[in-house]
């Protein structure tokens, strides 16, 4: 018979591993593995952070005959189980198991309300978990810059991380969002890379989710529409497919839009003097010359031009809203391959590493907090780590924030969580 004491341990250790111990936390022990015994696997879970040794060696009657069990691997066995039936595990050898190549390519996704720190820098930390649940809370009375993201787009054929559809876009983006406006300070920004490349289904009648985007987020979130950038990207693959290459109906695209907005557009901490370009060399000579030179009228007398115009001397040129950058980043191909080598799958949609460095440079000064909730390879803390700005990015799929730790090496203070990433 039990004693009291010895029931009280077993009780906890039963909650303890009831708390701990999920699928993901035995799935976990098979992907930093190539292959796994029982009794190796029992080892690992034990030399991990996931559950405390001690429980193993708890033991409980079950059934009519009191048969004495360990809780702990009646659960890790069932969740094997669970494991094989969903076709995630295979067997290699006798009383061996690893992950099927369906498992490795199956992305591993947060539980609602699991928030797990990945690594952290002196700048900013990542962490896997979902966006609604890590910005819920006070943030230490933090106050937010700049929000830049591109969350997941609308598809009708999702992709591998998973997209809401059309109908639900908008309570979905507006849940994201709205408790991050509540720590975003007065005039601070919030920047969404979206697809324009939506359509009414089965017909080349493009769909206006956009549009009501921008007016739900005016409306329900009490922000104002700052601008739309245009992200020119001059090596975007042709498309749409269906609509410009075999209808013929459309142009192909070569833009994204990239909406800004504020709480506070008289307030709003954007300075163009941060990302000023180059004179070309026409607007030089000009200015050398000492500016224009004639008189002239323009657009009905909209414009006027005279004698001295565009001579003053200046730091260099404010860029236009249109803003041209390759899709091929450099940044992005290291990352990819880092993640390859380690048999992680990579993020599919990113944007390139030069587009967020010009909108945190831009839009923030060196110290301000920048935020990603959709940081998918975190290129937008990768830039606001180069920038000096602090940041906090979450993902919710495991295997993206793994492959994205890479892209922090030799950054300053940097430090892994090793239950998680090592």
């Amino acid at each position: 018979m039990q004693t009291e004491s010895t029931q009280s341990v077993a009780q906890s250790a039963t909650q303890s591993v009831a708390k701990q111990l999920d699928l993901f936390v035995v799935a976990k022990a098979y992907i930093d593995s190539s292959s796994l015994t029982q009794r190796r696997l029992y080892q690992k879970l034990s030399d991990s952070d996931e559950i405390n040794p001690q429980d193993f060696d708890v033991k409980l009657s079950v059934g009519v005959a009191g048969k004495k069990h360990s809780p702990v691997k009646r659960k890790i066995r069932w969740h094997q189980q669970t494991l094989k039936a969903m076709g995630l595990l295979e067997r290699c050898g006798k009383g061996e198991w690893r992950l099927s190549a369906e498992g490795r390519n199956k992305l591993h996704v947060a539980k609602q309300k699991s928030v797990m720190l990945a690594y952290a820098t002196d700048l900013g930390i990542a962490i896997w978990g979902s966006c609604t649940d890590v910005f819920a809370g006070s943030l230490g009375g933090e106050q937010i810059s700049l929000c830049l993201t591109s969350p997941p787009y609308p598809l009708q054929s999702p992709r591998q991380y998973g997209n809401p559809d059309v109908s639900q876009y908008l309570d979905f983006i507006i849940r994201a969002i709205e408790p991050i406006t509540k720590h975003l300070k007065p005039g601070g920004s919030i920047v969404l890379n979206v697809s324009n490349d939506i359509f009414v289904s089965r017909s080349p009648a493009r769909n206006t989710y956009l549009e009501r985007l921008v007016i739900a987020i005016e409306d329900r979130l009490r922000l104002s529409l700052m601008d739309r950038l245009i992200w020119q990207n001059p090596n975007k693959l042709p498309g749409p497919i269906a609509w410009a290459s075999k209808t013929r109906q459309h142009l192909n695209v070569g833009y994204e839009p990239v909406y800004w907005f504020t709480n506070d557009p008289l307030k709003c901490s954007s300075d163009n003097r941060r990302v000023l370009r180059p004179h070309t060399d026409r607007h030089a000579k000009l200015i050398a010359l000492g500016g224009e030179q004639r008189t002239a009228r323009a657009g009905d007398g909209a414009y006027w031009l005279k004698p001295g115009s565009f001579s003053n001397q200046t730091a260099g040129a404010i860029p236009r809203n249109v803003l041209t950058i390759s899709g091929t980043c450099p940044s992005q191909k290291t990352y990819k391959a880092r993640a390859r080598e380690l048999d992680l799958p990579v993020h599919g949609a990113p944007y390139p590493l030069a587009l967020a460095k010009f909108l945190i440079d831009f839009m923030t000064e060196s110290g301000d907090l920048v935020v990603d909730p959709f940081a998918g390879s975190l290129t937008t803390a990768v830039a606001a780590e180069q920038a000096g700005r602090r940041w906090i990015a979450s993902e919710l799929v495991y295997e993206y924030v793994r492959g994205s730790a890479s892209r922090f090496r030799g950054a300053q203070g940097l430090k892994l969580n090793p239950g998680l990433l090592h």
